[in-house]
């Protein structure tokens, strides 16, 4: 086996030409989208209204393996693919662990996470149909700045419902936004309908992912020549992203590594979905054997803490009803840092998958996630998005009970992202001043009273 340096590149040849639907090997599909009027199965028909054409198409299929990925896509791709997978030698030794560590790390472009990935397909298919824009929500706003740039590149119009909370404690994501020429509205507003229902029933409100999709939902569906689109939860989303699992498994078979431990942040499920479709593949067709770990925030702990069963994706309830792990649509998570895990929600695959025994699932409280992220940065160079530090943290805790029992694992995560805007949440930390919000049992039971009543 070849010797295994710090970063290991692959060549602009190597890059996936298809992306991989893990729907396609699993013996029992993720249940299927449900029209919340007649609580049908959702058709193209019913979709067309929200959703570009062909993304309704990979979206529906559960069968179809491998869809090719588009020149023009594939063009945009190579600015910043392949992305690095990376050998955390630094941080090995600082643990003093027999661990090995790997990390992909997707930060490396403008938008400084793997959103970018999901965007420009997204564009490319609303510019194909000859739309004239789309709209969509972003939490931390990774999302938004990626659709801003892919938007920008083809030359859409795009309109930004940005959760308030984050608008106002990310203002420089947002001006990034605004410089690729996207209109950012923060969320929930006066601007839709369902903006001014939900602030008359929650006044003051920092807002939620689900609110910010209600929104987007509305301007797409009131605006001649626009749809919406998504930067996670949905399957068409977790598509794209699989480019991410299957450079990492090309990167390591190139080595003869195999990982044990295969980690992802968890908020809708796109990144971590991207990460371990290859592998989880493997592993239905008992081709290999993996352990599948998804880490979400104590605040807002939809597989850990939730319910799987059909509920709105959305707080205004206008959008499909999905079988997902859920902490209710009506659920109003804590203003938390991490703000691109702040869904009620989780992707129906990886519900799925966690129902059926092989995702496992962790919460840990945020000062314990940027204890992580200092740690790693102050190691690998790399300062991380809050969001990412949570995989880091499962990772250092995995790590470290290797040094216990003498394990000699390795470990892959995902480094979906930098955290150069988050700066006023690492000053928090730095000042003592950051604080662990975790709902009660009183607080999950208003957000569970908001789910319909469903008996499928």
């Amino acid at each position: 086996m070849s010797e295994i340096p710090y970063k290991i590149y692959l060549e602009e040849s190597e890059m996936p030409r298809a992306w991989y639907n893990v729907r396609s090997a699993m013996k029992v599909k993720p249940a299927p989208l449900l029209n919340p009027a007649t609580l049908r199965p959702m058709t193209a028909d019913d979709l067309r209204p929200v959703f570009c054409d062909e993304l309704i198409a990979q979206e529906l299929d559960d069968t179809t393996e491998y869809f090719p990925i588009p020149e023009e896509i594939r063009n945009f791709y190579k600015m910043y693919r392949p992305s690095p997978l990376v050998r955390a030698y630094c941080l090995e030794k600082e643990l003093g662990t027999p661990a090995k560590i790997y990390y992909k790390f997707e930060g490396n472009n403008t938008s400084g996470s793997h959103k970018l990935n999901s965007a420009i397909a997204q564009a490319y298919y609303a510019k194909k149909q000859g739309l004239r824009g789309v709209t969509t929500e972003t939490g931390a706003g990774q999302w938004g700045t990626a659709l801003s740039m892919a938007c920008a590149y083809l030359g859409l119009d795009c309109k930004v419902f940005m959760v308030k909370v984050s608008y106002e404690q990310k203002p420089f994501r947002r001006e990034v936004m605004r410089t690729y020429g996207a209109d950012v509205t923060p969320s929930p507003s006066m601007t839709t309908a369902v903006g001014r229902k939900i602030l008359e029933e929650f006044p003051g409100t920092g807002g939620s992912l689900g609110c910010a999709i209600s929104e987007a939902v509305e301007a797409a569906t009131t605006h001649e020549g626009y749809r919406y689109v998504l930067g996670s939860v949905l399957n068409q989303v977790l598509l794209h992203q699989s480019i991410i699992g299957l450079e990492c498994k090309t990167a390591l078979d190139k080595y003869g590594v195999k990982p044990d431990i295969i980690i992802g942040c968890a908020g809708g499920g796109s990144n971590l979905g991207g990460l371990i479709s290859p592998f989880v593949g493997e592993q239905l067709r008992g081709e290999a054997n993996y352990r599948f770990i998804a880490v979400e925030p104590a605040s807002c702990p939809s597989l850990t803490r939730g319910k799987f069963a059909y509920d709105y994706c959305d707080t205004g309830m206008v959008c499909p009803l999905a079988k997902m792990y859920t902490l209710g649509s009506g659920f109003m998570p804590a203003p938390n840092h991490a703000g691109g895990l702040r869904y009620h929600g989780m992707n129906t695959v990886l519900s799925q998958l966690h129902a059926d025994g092989l995702l496992e699932a962790r919460s840990v409280e945020q000062t314990k996630v940027f204890e992580a992220a200092e740690r790693f940065a102050r190691c690998e160079g790399i300062l991380p998005a809050p969001e990412s530090s949570h995989a880091i943290r499962a990772a250092i805790d995995e790590a470290l009970l290797c040094r216990e029992t003498g394990e000699e694992k390795t470990i892959l995560f995902g480094l979906t992202g930098t955290g150069y805007f988050d700066m006023t949440a690492y000053g928090q930390y730095n000042d003592g001043k950051m604080t662990d919000d975790i709902p009660t049992d009183e607080d999950l039971a208003r957000g569970f009273a908001s789910m319909p009543r469903i008996d499928i």
